[in-house]
């Protein structure tokens, strides 16, 4: 296996989260409040600099609400 960032399916799964957030009306310091994380967190995410963790995709759906599991299909295919 190689890197995953910035790898297509890295770059999906950001882009996935930046859209549902800006769907969410929510900036990224609002996002970042609501998952008790400072904005820069949220700001490393949404630039592929950090990979996302599975348990903070799920908490970031929740607090999106969307469902993780269906998005991570689609992004699997």
């Amino acid at each position: 296996m190689g890197k995953t960032l910035g790898s297509v399916r890295h770059k999906a799964l950001v882009d996935l989260i930046v859209s549902k957030r800006e769907a969410a009306g929510l900036t990224q310091a609002q996002l970042a409040e609501k998952l008790d994380e400072y904005q820069s967190f949220v700001a490393r995410l949404e630039s592929g600099q950090r990979r996302i963790d599975v348990i903070e995709f799920i908490e970031i759906a929740r607090v999106l609400g969307f469902d993780s599991v269906k998005a991570l299909k689609k992004i699997a295919l």
